[in-house]
Parts: C-alpha cells; structure tokens; sequence
C-alpha cells in the first residue's frame, strides 16, 4: 500500500511586467506546483520517515515536469520547495520534502549545483507561505533573491500535508544593488 495519497494537486504562474518601474523587456514568470497529500503520521509519532521520503520523490518528479512544462527547462533560473504540515503533523513530516522536492528539481534541470532553498510550517488549512528562491547554478546571486507564495485555500487539513515545489525565468524584474551576476558565476560550485 502506498503512502502517498493525493487529494488535490495545484499549479500556479504569475507573471510580473514590473514592479513600479519600467515593464520589462521579458516579463518574470514564478510558478508553482503543489500536491496535498494525506499525513500517514499525523496524530502519532512515527520513528522511521525514510520511506515515506522515498516514496515521495515519485510526487516530486511530478510536481517538478509540471513547473518545466509551463516555463519550458532551457528558461528556469530560479527555484525553491515548501511543506506545510496540518496542524495534526509535526514539522519533521515537512522535512522528508527537502530531499525529494530538491532531488526531483535537479534531476529535472541537469543536476545544477545551487541548493534548493527551503520553507516548512505546522498551519491550518489556508495558511500562506513565502517560498524562497534563487538562482539555480549560484546561491550567491543577488538579483535572483526572491520569494513566491504557496498557498491553497482549504489545505493543508489537520491531516495533510501540502507538499510545493517552485521555479522562476530569472531575477527580480528591477533588481539593481549589485553583487554576483549570474554572467559572474565561475567557481561552479554551487554557492559563486
């Protein structure tokens, strides 16, 4: 029997002309994927989530070739993962997300090196949380610091998890305070 067990899967993209400024030459599209899932541990303790962890990367590869068909893989500069726990869950059950949300996006993109920034919550059905992002090849690139929002309206229920992965087509639309630019990047290590 499986442990994963969808109720509802989203996908958003919002797209961004400017913030203020100039509309841009391209506009930035952020996107997310999300799947609520039924929590096999909620309401107990559970001392063993590898399989669950395992098991989960099949949900990720999913939610990750969603985001790649709707912005296209040669365009996604940016990505980031989130869990939102229901309230009958523990912050750990978000966790198992870290290595199959982040697993399934690099596999998908051709392995960048970056790390896959994260954010995790224990909240009731509703609640709304910021995923950070940045740039794929480079943790340090400023201009692609950034945040897109995941939420869905009636998840996570007490026994849910929403399980969210993002990605974005570049930068901020008006970043301009300098630091690493992504044409800098020459160490490829992931970080500069």
């Amino acid at each position: 029997m499986s442990l994963i067990e969808v109720r509802k899967r989203s996908l958003t993209i919002e797209t961004i002309y400017h913030e203020g400024g100039p509309v841009a030459d391209a506009p930035l599209k952020l996107a997310t994927a999300a799947a609520v899932v039924r929590n096999p541990y909620a309401g107990r303790y559970e001392p063993d989530l590898l399989p669950f962890m395992a098991e989960l990367r099949t949900l990720g590869a999913a939610l990750a070739q969603d985001l790649v068909d709707a912005l296209g893989a040669d365009n996604i500069e940016v990505y980031g993962k989130a869990a939102i726990v229901g309230v009958n869950g523990e912050l750990e059950h978000a966790a198992v997300w870290h290595e199959a949300g982040g697993w399934a996006m690099r596999a998908v993109l051709g392995e960048p090196k970056a790390m896959v920034p994260a954010a995790k919550a224990v909240a009731v059905a509703g609640f709304r949380l910021m995923i950070p992002l940045h740039y794929i090849h480079a943790s340090y690139v400023r201009s692609h610091y950034n945040t897109v929002e995941i939420s869905i309206q009636d998840a996570p229920r007490p026994n849910e998890i929403l399980f969210g992965l993002a990605m974005g087509t570049g930068g901020r639309v008006h970043a301009r305070l300098g630091g690493l630019a992504k044409e800098q990047v020459s160490v490829h290590d992931g970080q500069r």
